[in-house]
């Protein structure tokens, strides 16, 4: 239903969760390389492609899911108010919805890579880390839309959010190319992790222990954390909604 109403009244409909990606990943790319003339000497310009869009496609559902997630709870009082809802499930139904985007890029991808004949066993990997993945966003979209309920202004901050993390993200760059005073704020970031065991399977076919074993740690971590935060604030919802 969340997908069906967000594309409604639109000339495209649908279409639009495939075409976004494609528009942003040409943005993007065009930025890069042709304004700030970023090259790889051993990668050509289709895999440069490549490289940008295996980066683009965990940014774009991070940042469609804090930006439908932040209101999940005060924009349903009425089914906050009804006491037989189970309330937990509209941040993850915001969650789902605005999946569709990074699910269809992420096939598109895939894809690519096979008909250019990149493939690997290893690159089946993904379905686990895509798992872990939606129980990141999971655990992020409990926890923005708990708090949004008592702090109204996290709303306002989520588009200074999403700039902050596309900036400090390595999807145009590899981590050698991440200046020293900023690698703090790089590794912070749990994109960062993410971006690179994307990258690691399903365009260079190798996964690093540490690399996966951080990700999981924060993805399962944010899920849990998310959880018990919001389970413990959803009594009191419908006294501030």
């Amino acid at each position: 239903m969340d997908i069906r109403t967000r594309y409604i009244g639109t000339l495209f409909g649908i279409v639009w969760a495939g075409l976004y990606p494609f528009l942003f990943l040409g943005l993007y790319a065009s930025v890069y390389a042709f304004i700030l003339g970023i090259r790889f000497g051993e990668l050509t310009p289709f895999q440069y492609l490549l490289f940008v869009f295996s980066g683009l496609i965990p940014f774009i559902g991070f940042s469609e899911v804090l930006g439908t997630s932040v209101s999940a709870v005060v924009g349903n009082k009425q089914l906050i108010k009804n006491t037989l809802f189970p309330v937990e499930l509209l941040p993850v139904k915001s969650v789902i919805a605005s999946s569709l985007s990074m699910t269809i890029s992420l096939v598109g991808l895939i894809l690519a890579l096979w008909l250019s004949g990149n493939f690997s066993m290893l690159q089946f990997l993904i379905v686990p880390v895509f798992i872990l993945q939606v129980m990141f966003f999971v655990g992020i979209a409990w926890l923005v839309s708990a708090f949004n309920v008592f702090f109204r202004d996290i709303a306002q901050f989520v588009g200074v959010l999403v700039l902050f993390t596309m900036i400090i993200s390595p999807i145009g760059y590899t981590r050698d190319m991440i200046p020293h005073e900023i690698a703090p704020l790089v590794y912070a970031n749990p994109l960062f992790y993410i971006i690179e065991i994307y990258r690691q399977v399903l365009l260079f076919h190798t996964v690093s222990p540490s690399f996966l074993a951080i990700y999981t740690v924060i993805a399962i971590g944010t899920f849990w954390l998310g959880f018990v935060l919001f389970t413990r604030l959803k009594p009191v919802f419908a006294e501030y909604v």
